[in-house]
């Protein structure tokens, strides 16, 4: 019996692991799994939300041979180590889709995606690893998105956009189309705050606010 780990059992662990079910029973109809979340800290709740808490050695030391995991954490960094760990440790990373999400044609997106209810990605998009996309928020042509990169509910990442590593879109954020010869970059690293409207590129390790957004201050930078 596979295992399918989702790693994180807080608030947006909780709203996952309802997808990550209805997705595997749409998928694997016919085969017996177990979905069960795992944290790094002994929990003193083994249920949450009637889904089994593991630890990592207990998620590692059960019976199955096959173990999947994904990575329900926001922040970058901290999903960045974990994925990095789960897949040393043998673990396979499983993408986690809402069974109403669109995606059209001819992307390419990296493992451990999750992609939440009423999400969209278009055509000819580029998704690195590991990367959050909250309800209703999109991707639409030719963009390309680095790892570990997080939105939030209700972003619009219009076309040719190049958005890097480690960055953080805030709710309701709208970046402006960029153009072929020209497009709009979100440097790595950049935190786009709550209701920003972006309009030019953003440089890496910057947090920008407002409508048109503008620089607020610069991001402590991390190992990324």
């Amino acid at each position: 019996m596979p295992l399918y780990g989702i790693v994180g059992a807080g608030g947006f662990g909780r709203e996952v692991m309802p997808l990550a079910n209805a997705m595997l029973n749409h998928l694997l109809p016919d085969t017996n799994f177990e979905l069960v979340f795992v944290t790094e800290q002994h929990s003193q709740e083994k249920f949450v939300n009637n889904s089994l808490v593991m630890t990592v050695e207990e998620f590692f030391a059960h019976e199955s041979s096959e173990k999947f995991f994904n990575i329900a954490i926001s922040h970058s960094e901290t999903r960045k180590r974990i994925a990095e760990m789960m897949l040393r440790k043998g673990a396979k990373a499983f993408q986690i889709n809402a069974l109403n999400r669109i995606e059209l044609s001819n992307n390419k997106i990296g493992e451990g995606a999750i992609f939440c209810p009423f999400t969209t990605v278009t055509s000819n998009a580029t998704i690195g690893k590991f990367f959050h996309a909250n309800i209703y928020s999109y991707v639409a042509h030719d963009c390309v998105i680095g790892d570990y990169v997080t939105f939030a509910p209700n972003v619009h990442c219009n076309g040719n956009i190049i958005i890097e590593d480690h960055v953080y879109v805030g709710t309701g954020v709208i970046i402006k189309q960029g153009t072929t010869e020209s497009p709009l970059v979100i440097g790595k690293g950049a935190i786009l705050g709550m209701g920003a409207v972006v309009t030019k590129n953003v440089p890496p390790f910057q947090t920008v606010i407002g409508n048109p957004a503008k620089v607020f201050q610069k991001v402590k930078q991390e190992s990324m």
